[in-house]
């Protein structure tokens, strides 16, 4: 029993710091560079130009049909085949970005299609472009609406990036994988890593709700 605290104690910063260097810069990379495509398959996909739409729609139905196992495989595994060559960490983040920009682009569609029309035409009236009146009033409104949503996503990222230590990337539960292949303690190693995911997901799950109630004063009642 002490052999397995002591253990446990000294796995903690390794594990720890796993997720502050990689886990988490590995997330807020990949979803920053997410949101950026998946803003622009949503506004593609609600294009008029039924060539621009169909890529949209394409991107968005091949992301979200085939596992992220699959894709960061495709790309780290699979493109040297073919004479590209990627390395762990760029390999992770185009898959992760990727996988994120096919399932917030619905997410993003959906929200700016809930802003009221009236809106568009209140941004025309006063002399606004379309691109203006979409960046200075329907993307804000949008955005409110898309946090929970997109707050959910990024968690799920968090806990997703636990998948790159498949392709080498030294993130946290690779750290632990490490740990194990000497102790051979698996049932321990593997909850203590589970533990800290759970705390990271509670640390951000307090966030997102305080984010909302933010939002929140600003809805007309």
């Amino acid at each position: 029993m002490d052999s397995n605290w002591q253990l446990f104690l000294d796995s903690l910063w390794p594990l720890a710091k796993g997720a502050i260097t990689a886990t988490i810069p590995l997330s807020l990379i990949s979803f920053a560079i997410g949101l950026a495509i998946a803003l622009l398959m949503a506004l593609m996909r609600m294009s008029g130009n039924k060539l621009v739409s169909s890529i949209a729609r394409v991107y968005i139905s091949i992301i979200r049909g085939t596992p992220l196992l699959v894709q960061l495989f495709v790309i780290f595994y699979g493109m040297p085949s073919i004479g590209i060559t990627i390395d762990p960490w760029p390999s992770a983040i185009i898959a992760f970005s990727l996988n994120i920009g096919g399932y917030a682009a619905e997410i993003i569609r959906a929200a700016i299609l809930s802003v009221p029309a009236g809106q568009w035409e209140a941004g025309y009236t006063v002399g606004m472009s379309r691109t203006r009146t979409l960046f200075r009033i329907i993307l804000p409104q949008a955005a409110r609406v898309s946090v929970p949503p997109l707050s959910n996503s990024f968690i799920s990222l968090v806990k997703d990036t636990s998948l790159a230590s498949l392709i080498l990337v030294t993130e946290m539960f690779r750290k632990a994988q490490e740990i194990t292949a000497s102790t051979y303690e698996f049932m321990l190693l593997y909850l203590t890593a589970a533990g800290l995911y759970w705390i990271i997901c509670l640390v951000l799950s307090g966030l997102q709700n305080l984010l909302e109630g933010r939002l929140e004063k600003y809805v007309a009642k």
